[in-house]
């Protein structure tokens, strides 16, 4: 499965990219994350749904003072996707 979450508070210049790479280093997922032109954090994180749930959840916990919102949406699955990156 893949989702594509919108993260919204203080999320950017906090270490949220950093930290969500790491998150899904630990997890074995694939996608990527990167700032956006309006002061979110947009991330598609791809894997097992459990998996996915776990990074989610993880982000979540760590970044919870930095985060007002999180915008899920499921997305159609990416194929021969390698790791997870930093989009700049």
């Amino acid at each position: 499965m893949r989702k594509r979450v919108r993260y919204v508070g203080r999320v950017q210049g906090v270490g949220f990219r950093a930290t969500a790479h790491a998150v899904a280093a630990r997890f074995r997922v694939t996608g990527w994350v990167r700032n956006e032109a309006d002061g979110s954090v947009l991330m598609e994180v791809q894997g097992d749904e459990e998996i996915v749930a776990g990074v989610l959840h993880e982000l979540g916990r760590v970044m919870e003072r930095n985060i007002r919102g999180a915008h899920e949406t499921a997305i159609p699955v990416v194929d021969r996707e390698d790791g997870f990156h930093i989009q700049r």
